[in-house]
């Protein structure tokens, strides 16, 4: 499809793109973004039907298992050592508590739970015991995903051993954008920490945050990064910045909900097979703004009073924004089919072996 069809706003009679693709430029990104609101929702929500049950809603609760002092200096984080939050640093939680968490969250209709901590990486003790809270957490028929900071080859293939579905690790924001937000991690670790994940086997959640004083052109960006992961992440949330007192974005300006609700819509038509998740930052959003992202294709939300340290819509108020929209949990014999996953990782291990690990790690910031 070139641009300028991208671009027409009248031209409804040509079907949307709906194939996977990975080489999407920079231009026909921002010609996304750049067209009417209504005719990007319209490409979008063709999209979503292509690939889903437009009124199912994948839905995971998550759980901080590790808070507080972390050693990197992400300038949104409250978690961050480098800032004074008020956070107390917390041990790691006991397995039985994060089993009885997990129990709740599917008593509440959760299909997935994430487990996050905040470490720069996993230690060798502390990797023992998330690996037996994937095995106790999975055993109760709930999908796992974890966050961890950066894992290695072995870290990844450990975890995956122990039956992990899912690891996230978002980008963030583009690479040229990136040193403005962090200066502890490269925004090469994150990819080959992504790498690790996808050659171990497991899914990956990569995705980004909108709102932390970022140009249009980087959400473009960021949004052509995770489009290039090949295959691309099952999982893309896309969080809305939370103002944190004590953080050096306390006071960024608010970012338009309808420039975010855009990026959902243009994530959407990227990715078409991922879930898009409607993150961090339902709480402060009304119900119009969540229900017009779910129009522009988001199918994947966190359900629970709190995402790791930040608050978010109670469940009651997700129950009731469900019942007015007409939309469900989506089950877990819904979700990706998995022998067409398992066929695209070794298709994705077969190309990765042709080349070079530098090669796979890098990235053209002047490629459009």
């Amino acid at each position: 499809m070139s641009d300028a069809q991208l671009a027409s706003p009248h031209d409804h009679t040509t079907p949307p793109e709906t194939r996977v693709r990975h080489d999407w430029s920079l231009a026909e990104i921002e010609a996304l973004f750049a067209l009417p609101f209504n005719d990007l929702l319209f490409r979008a929500q063709q999209v979503h039907r292509a690939h889903f049950d437009a009124n199912a809603v994948q839905v995971s609760t998550l759980l901080s298992i590790k808070t507080g002092a972390c050693p990197e200096d992400c300038k949104y984080c409250p978690q961050s050592g480098h800032y004074a939050t008020g956070l107390d640093k917390e041990k790691l939680l006991e397995i039985e508590k994060v089993v009885a968490q997990a129990k709740a969250a599917q008593e509440a209709g959760a299909s997935r739970f994430c487990m996050g901590a905040a470490w720069r990486s996993p230690r060798e003790k502390d990797l023992s015991v998330v690996m037996e809270m994937v095995r106790q957490v999975k055993a109760l028929g709930l999908e796992t995903c974890m966050t961890l900071g950066m894992v290695d080859a072995d870290q990844a293939s450990r975890l995956a051993e122990a039956g992990l579905d899912y690891y996230n690790h978002n980008l963030d924001t583009s690479p040229e954008y990136y040193g403005e937000i962090i200066t502890t991690r490269t925004y090469a670790d994150r990819l080959e920490t992504l790498a690790n994940v996808r050659e171990a086997g497991m899914k990956v959640c990569a995705g980004g945050i909108l709102g932390m004083g970022e140009a249009p052109r980087d959400r473009a960006a960021l949004l052509q990064q995770l489009a290039r992961l090949d295959p691309h992440p099952e999982s893309v949330p896309i969080n809305m910045l939370v103002k944190v007192p004590g953080t050096p974005l306390e006071d960024v300006e608010d970012l338009d909900p309808i420039e975010f609700v855009r990026a959902i819509a243009v994530a959407r038509i990227l990715m078409p097979a991922s879930h898009v998740r409607l993150s961090a930052g339902r709480e402060q959003m009304d119900d119009s703004t969540q229900a017009l992202a779910f129009l522009a294709g988001a199918n994947s939300i966190f359900y629970g009073d709190k995402l790791l340290t930040t608050g978010n819509p109670q469940a009651t108020r997700d129950r009731a924004l469900f019942d007015k929209l007409g939309l469900h949990p989506e089950r877990r014999d819904t979700c990706h089919d998995d022998d067409r996953h398992q066929a695209a990782l070794e298709g994705a291990v077969a190309r990765q072996a042709r080349q070079s690990r530098s090669a796979a790690l890098a990235y053209d910031a002047t490629l459009a």
